[in-house]
């Protein structure tokens, strides 16, 4: 399964492999170099090829959003694919290579979306808030005006007549038609869009009810007629607007996986040019540019090591904990740390071809995949555009007749009619819950590759673990310093005193407890990417890798010790269970689910490790074939099967489970099998994977649910001429409120 990091300033030589790893074969024994993605990489990779296209989508708000957007996209020459994620407002396109953004914004421009090109590692909180402070803006002027139409109309309900009280009708026309003009602009641009290409969306009703209101309003002020109902026509407006900005608010909580990892993009980057530095955007750099990366600085591009020794914390792509030895050869990613010393690296890719952005696009992709509840919430918003229309109709010539002409109270009627029947609530139902999920499994430490990953976690009723790499880790713990003299103890402790390795912690942290006391030691210094280094009297001490300080390579995870030009003493570390295992295990357990282990390690070690995890079923020397096979043989038997295992040797059990999750250590978001990747060290988050999925399962439904159920009440209700149009807008937004709330109700 995984190796044990070697390669490093401390020189943990690789693991001898188990049973299991004989069909793979590595240039490199380290886990995280392995699997640290690279711009090569992942332009050679068969998940990932073409062009990932991505536009935001500024008036795309509903279900009939997605269809038309999705539809029109598909229909261009040259697009595979196109999936809208609603809830961030956006359309992630898969075309073939030279497909240009110019022509696909065009397309959508001629069915009256508005669209733009947008590079996902850009993407920050600045839009959303923009969006957020334009809505309540015209929620304010709007609130503003309601109020002041309201104190004018108190001087008709007391009592004026005649021209006094055409003068207030009048008043509160100036103010009211303004103020319906500007603040119901979002409403009235996205309808007019939509009308514009013999389309209907959800902005066309509401459109329409809000004139309605107003030239009734008006029709009756121009015959001075007793009651006119502009602050009606305001108050519908307003609370329009604040039901559309408290929904925003909800969707916005929600904040994505994508979101996540889009947004640790560097935005600019050092580069080496006529022998001088200059800082430009990373946007600008091409392949071939040298780039100066310093310690401590987040590396911007895809590229290859030139020039330089030193270490890079790759946790946010492998979840690695050990630093990774990087020298001239070393391709890093983007999002990587420099951690000990200068670098120089040869760009490969940049901006949204980088390995990062591939990454974020991935997961957005899979967020907007669509699933068999997303097609059923989509069939049903494509009938509501002609339904809606037919029954705001027919209720306005049914009172039209039953009340013997009285159409203002029949124009009442349809406008309650047109805005209560809206299916916002339907259109939300499934993206609200999957965004909030994955932005929730994200946060946990679980990236979600795969867009039906979640739908299909959430049928799971047996687990199989693999052992090594996955309940165990590399994050080794000395076991042989017992066995090693005080003096070259003392001169151990006080040399991993002197360094910021993680091995190195683990060795005087040992010492510690072990009660030794450093030894005196001059100059002491670290090394990037070999160890450190000090001098005691004429000697010189050295502690790290094999090569640096003389030692022979062994196979097991070690770091080497010298002391002059006394022989070389080793420090050996054993693996240990991976953090959250045993709760992971249990929890799972806890669950109803069927938990197995299988591993290629030999029985004792396996049995061991069952009997610690309290796993009663479980098989030792399994080669990978095998392990695919067992995982067939479940899935044969009616078994629902996810599989945890390291990505790199189990890729055939993987891709034959029902869902897969691999480690951190085995990460390659292009390439691996699985379809969602741990990113942290601990397993725990397997549990809680499979509970917030059978939690989302549940509040979809729940979703479609309320809109059913809110449906069948409130369309009758406004049919019958019980609901205003005003407490139709209330009724409408506290539908799609209650679904967005419902959908962050995961824990």
């Amino acid at each position: 399964m995984t190796v044990a990091p070697a390669a490093n300033s401390l020189n943990p030589a690789s693991s001898a492999p188990a049973a299991e790893e004989a069909e793979h074969v590595s240039a490199s024994a380290c886990p995280a170099c392995l699997a640290a993605p690279s711009a090569e990489q992942l332009a050679k990779s068969g998940d990932i090829k073409g062009a990932r296209i991505m536009l935001s989508l500024p008036t795309a708000h509903c279900a009939v959003c997605i269809t038309d957007v999705e539809r029109e996209m598909e229909a261009q020459p040259g697009v595979r694919s196109a999936r809208v994620n609603l809830t961030l407002k956006r359309v992630s396109v898969d075309a073939d290579p030279g497909i240009e953004p110019a022509g696909l914004i065009k397309a959508l421009a001629g069915i009256g979306y508005e669209a733009h090109e947008m590079d996902p590692g850009m993407l920050s909180a600045t839009e959303t808030d923009k969006q957020g402070r334009d809505l309540l803006m015209r929620i304010g002027v709007a609130g503003f005006a309601m109020m002041n139409i309201m104190m004018l109309s108190v001087a008709v309900w007391a009592g004026a007549e005649d021209a006094t009280r055409d003068m207030f009708h009048w008043i509160s026309a100036g103010i009211a038609l303004p103020t319906v003009v500007f603040a119901g602009r979002p409403f009235f641009v996205s309808a007019w869009g939509a009308l514009r290409h013999g389309r209907l969306n959800m902005d066309v009703p509401i459109s329409l009810a809000i004139l309605l209101a107003s030239a009734m309003s008006l029709y009756e002020t121009a015959h001075h007629g007793h009651q006119a109902y502009f602050e009606a026509a305001v108050m519908l407006t307003f609370f329009l607007l604040v039901g559309r900005y408290l929904d925003f608010r909800t969707r916005a909580v929600a904040r994505s996986a994508a979101e996540e990892l889009a947004a640790l993009e560097v935005p600019r980057a050092t580069v080496l040019r006529d022998g001088a530095e200059v800082v430009v955007p990373v946007a600008e750099l091409v392949p071939g540019d040298l780039i100066r990366i310093r310690p401590g600085a987040r590396v911007p591009a895809d590229g290859t090591v030139t020039e330089g020794a030193s270490e890079t914390d790759r946790s946010l792509l492998t979840g690695e904990s050990l630093p990774v030895y990087v020298g001239p050869g070393t391709v890093l990613s983007a999002g990587e740390v420099n951690l000990t010393g200068p670098l120089t690296l040869s760009v490969t890719a940049a901006g949204k071809d980088s390995s990062l952005h591939r990454m974020a696009d991935l997961v957005a992709m899979a967020e907007s995949a669509k699933t068999k509840y997303t097609s059923l919430a989509e069939r049903a918003a494509r009938a509501y555009a002609p339904i809606v229309h037919i029954l705001a109709f027919t209720a306005f010539l049914f009172w039209a007749w039953i009340t013997g002409g009285d159409y203002r109270h029949a124009i009442n009627i349809a406008v309650a009619v047109l805005i209560i029947t809206c299916p916002c609530a339907l259109g939300l139902a499934v993206p609200a819950v999957v965004t909030s999920a994955s932005g929730k499994l994200f946060r946990k430490g679980l990236l979600i590759k795969e867009g039906t990953a979640l739908e299909r976690l959430a049928e799971v009723d047996t687990v199989v673990f693999d052992k090594t790499g996955t309940l165990t880790m590399g994050a080794p713990e000395p076991e042989n310093l017992g066995t090693l003299a005080p003096e070259t103890l003392a001169v151990a402790a006080a040399l991993s005193a002197g360094s910021a390795h993680p091995l190195a912690h683990t060795i005087f942290e040992a010492c510690q407890a072990m009660g030794v006391a450093p030894a005196a030691l001059d100059e002491i210094r670290e090394v990037p990417g070999y160890g450190v280094e000090a001098r005691r009297g004429a000697e010189v001490a050295r502690l790290g890798r094999a090569d640096w300080v003389g030692a022979a390579p062994g196979a097991v995870t070690a770091t080497h010790l010298r002391i002059g030009t006394a022989a070389p003493v080793t420090i050996t570390f054993a693996d240990h269970l991976r953090p959250g295992a045993a709760e992971a295990v249990a929890a799972l357990r806890e669950q109803g689910k069927h938990v197995l282990l299988v591993s290629g390690d030999v029985e004792a070690a396996v049995a061991e490790l069952a009997q610690r995890l309290g796993i009663t079923e479980w098989r030792a020397g399994a080669l990978p074939a095998e392990k695919a096979a067992l995982v067939a043989e479940l899935r044969g038997q009616g078994a629902h099967v996810l599989m945890v295992g390291d990505g790199l040797n189990d890729t055939a059990a993987l891709a034959a489970a029902h869902v897969s999750i691999s480690p951190a250590s085995a990460l390659d978001a292009a390439r691996t099998a699985s379809d969602i990747v741990l990113l942290g060290q601990d397993l725990a988050p397997v549990a809680d994977a499979a509970r917030i999925a059978v939690q989302a399962r549940a509040r979809i439904k729940q979703n479609f649910g309320i809109s059913a159920v809110y449906n069948m009440i409130a369309v009758p209700i406004a049919l019958l001429g019980f609901a205003t149009p005003l407490a139709a807008a209330l009724a409408m937004s506290f539908s799609s409120i209650t679904v967005s709330l419902n959908s962050l109700r995961l824990k």
